[in-house]
Parts: structure tokens; sequence; C-alpha cells
């Protein structure tokens, strides 16, 4: 696991844009406000950039690569075409499967299950109905928080940009694979749950 993943505050940047079908972000260590990572869709076909423009634009496939400023992959996100609920596989730097999210039915507010690479459950991800606080829970613990950060009324009004800070909980190893899973999660909230 990079050492990027062991801080345990990060802040995630969408990139600006009006008429954008990728979905892009650079996360910052919000200490030294240097940027650690970077999220990118490089492979998204014409289709499915057609479709990002419309109703179905939660439906398309994604998969999303993170990696370092210096073009390290840390991480990637993926997900076929999602008819109802999204099943979204982790796969680690070397292309392995470390996890995936599986949406629950008719939750309130958006939930989905964290699972490990033998698709048992690690954490919860729950969010609270029209808002952008979402928690991850494990029992009665939580292990990190997501909370999205205003950039400006006029910058929300005009464009998609979402902006987020995550906070993983100290008593969270920092080798821990749970990280890499929280931080790919941070990245399906938007795609998942939001769009």
């Amino acid at each position: 696991m990079h050492s990027a993943l062991r801080n345990n505050l990060f802040f995630i940047k969408e990139h600006v844009g009006i008429f954008k079908a990728a979905n892009n972000y650079d996360i910052f260590d919000p200490h030294s406000q240097q940027k650690i990572l970077e999220c990118r869709e490089p492979d998204l076909g014409f289709f499915s950039k057609l479709l990002r423009f419309t109703d179905y634009k939660r439906f398309t496939p994604f998969n999303v690569v993170v990696s370092t400023p210096e073009g390290q992959k840390v991480l990637s996100v993926r997900r076929g075409v999602s008819i109802f609920l999204s099943k979204v596989e982790v796969l680690d730097e070397n292309d392995r499967l470390v996890g995936s999210f599986k949406q629950k039915l008719f939750s309130i507010g958006g939930k989905f299950d964290v699972l490990d690479a033998q698709e048992q459950v690690v954490c919860t991800l729950r969010g609270k109905w029209a808002s952008w606080d979402f928690r991850f829970v494990q029992g009665s613990s939580e292990l990190a928080a997501v909370s999205k950060k205003w950039a400006g009324l006029g910058k929300e009004l005009f464009t998609t940009a979402d902006n987020y800070m995550l906070s993983i909980d100290p008593g969270v190893p920092a080798s821990d694979a749970r990280r890499l899973l929280i931080m790919a999660a941070v990245m399906c909230i938007d795609m998942v749950l939001k769009e």
C-alpha cells in the first residue's frame, strides 16, 4: 500500500467543468496543501461519455485510477453497467482484487457495504438523507467520515464541482487495507449515490 494512504486527513477536490464527462479529482494533504494523489478516468469510451450528459449517467460504467502526481498507480475503482444496484470492484496497484462495494436496496440517504476480497463485510458506508455527511462504521466504531466542503455559492451553482474532506480515525493502522477501501469508496460516493 502506498505511503500517501497513511495520512489521516485528505482534501478531495473535483476538477471544475461545466461540460465534462469524466470524473477527475485531486487529493491534497490539508496540512501541507501538497497534492498527494490524482484520480482520473483515462479510458472513458465514446458511448459512456455521451450517456454521461443524460439521465442515464448513473448507469454508466467507470474505471477510476488513483495515482501519485508522478504517475505511480495506487489503486483503481471500476464498475460495469449498473441497472439497479451498483457492485464496484477495488484493485490495488498490481490490479489484484482488494475488495468491493455493494449498494443497499432501499437505503435512505445512501448506504453500501465495503467488502474485502473474500466478500466479508469490512465496514458500512452510511449517509444522512439529503446531506453530504457520510460515515464508515464497523459495529459501533466509526473508522472514517466524509463531509462536503462548499467552494462558494457561485461556483457550486454553475458547476458540478464537489470538494470533500475525508478523515480516517487514527486508530485504523497505517498499513491496514481498510484505508485503501475507504479511499476507493470516497471516489464512489459521487458516482454511485449522488449522481
